[in-house]
């Protein structure tokens, strides 16, 4: 494996990092200090990042985008991410979804979709998975329990699907222009058996936002309720077959996910340790800065340690990814180490801010905060250790 950086892929982190230093640090620690979840997303960054391509980074050229490379795409979720988590996420979730246009949806699809996308520095997209009764059992339904599972129903009407029921916690929720919407069109079977995907656009007759969720963490991101009442749908707007929508997502749509969540857990390490350091060697207590002191070493060398394995980790997983190695189980493991790095690394990091006596210091703070989200992104750790049955060779069934 070799891991030197291309022109291509120096050239989009640097721009990443600039794009960080000078607009979006600047201004992260004050937006997520807002109150109110509705007004600590920024439309003007949004578009700043977007006429740099952040958006639209994945999108093939042929429509308009980037079409980079998942190491180039590790990159920039990491500088960004070394700014503020959140923000990193609200471009990176567009990746996630073009993707799945790129790699799921038929030519007309991609035609009514993928262009608007791009012309738009406003136009972001979403997924609606998670019920208020139904979450991980989406992901991993239990054997034999037809009622488990999606809960959002889907009946056709001639040319069109009516939808009924509540989608939550969903990203991009109240801003988006576009969800993936993951509903039930056969009740009489499992839900992976009777599940259908479909593309439901803003503006969609029955279909509208609920509430905002105010969150600890990762406040810049957006989340909310989306609900549906007699909401209609064109069946053109189905992806893939019905009773199909399992198979949807496949190849790097499939882990993108838990490659993403992890790549942007290593931007937040790199900044714990940065901000770390510079508080260790500039604060002084009787006469001595903090640095010289053997505990605050020893934090501060295992924040570096261990963010640097995840480093390796993650550029690993790129590597594999551009070579087709989609099946390849350290992707999904990748996830449950960052998961368990970031919460290790900003919890040093707090400890080191707090050595003079325990005063909270917000950005620390707000590290800490961040990093705990992976608890709870995308299933948790034990449900991905789950996924290694697909793997003997690594897994005891």
């Amino acid at each position: 494996m070799d891991f030197s950086l291309n022109e291509e892929q120096r050239a989009w982190q640097m721009k990443a990092r600039k794009f960080a230093a000078e607009v979006i640090r600047p201004l992260s620690l004050k937006r997520e200090q807002i109150a109110d979840p509705k007004e600590t997303w920024d439309w003007e960054l949004i578009r700043k990042g977007s006429e740099l391509g952040f958006r639209t980074l994945v999108v093939p050229k042929k429509y308009g985008g980037h079409e980079v490379d998942f190491v180039t795409q590790a990159l920039v979720m990491a500088e960004l991410a070394k700014a503020d988590s959140a923000i990193s996420k609200a471009f990176s979730q567009n990746w996630k979804w073009s993707h799945l246009i790129s790699a799921a949806c038929n030519d007309d699809q991609k035609e009514r979709f993928l262009k608007p996308f791009v012309a738009d520095h406003s136009f972001v997209i979403g997924s609606a998975s998670t019920e208020p009764n139904s979450g991980s059992d989406n992901r991993y339904p239990p054997e034999n329990d037809i009622k488990a599972g999606y809960r959002v129903k889907a009946e056709r009407k001639g040319d069109d699907w009516i939808l009924n029921g509540e989608k939550t916690f969903i990203a991009n929720g109240g801003i988006g222009k576009l969800f993936f919407v993951s509903v039930r069109t056969d009740s009489t079977v499992q839900a992976r058996e009777g599940m259908s995907v479909f593309l439901v656009p803003a503006g969609t007759p029955g279909f509208r936002f609920g509430k905002r969720f105010n969150k600890a963490g990762w406040r810049f991101y957006q989340n909310a309720e989306l609900i549906f009442e007699d909401a209609r749908v064109p069946h053109a707007n189905l992806v893939g077959q019905v009773n199909k929508g399992s198979k949807v997502r496949t190849g790097a749509a499939t882990e993108f996910s838990d490659f993403e969540l992890a790549c942007n857990a290593l931007g937040v390490c790199d900044d714990a340790c940065e901000s770390a350091l510079h508080y260790a060697r500039t604060t002084k207590r009787r006469g001595r800065a903090l640095v010289e002191q053997q505990n605050i070493q020893l934090a501060i060398n295992r924040m570096h340690m261990e963010t640097e394995a995840l480093r390796a980790y993650c550029m690993r997983a790129a590597w594999e990814m551009d070579n087709l190695l989609h099946e390849s189980p350290n992707i999904i493991l990748l996830m449950n180490y960052s998961s368990d790095v970031i919460q290790r690394v900003t919890g040093l990091s707090l400890e080191v801010h707090g050595a003079d006596g325990g005063a909270v210091n917000a950005y620390a703070d707000k590290l800490v905060r961040d990093g705990i989200i992976w608890t709870h992104l995308a299933g948790d750790n034990t449900q991905r250790l789950k996924v290694l049955k697909r793997f003997p060779q690594r897994a005891v069934n």
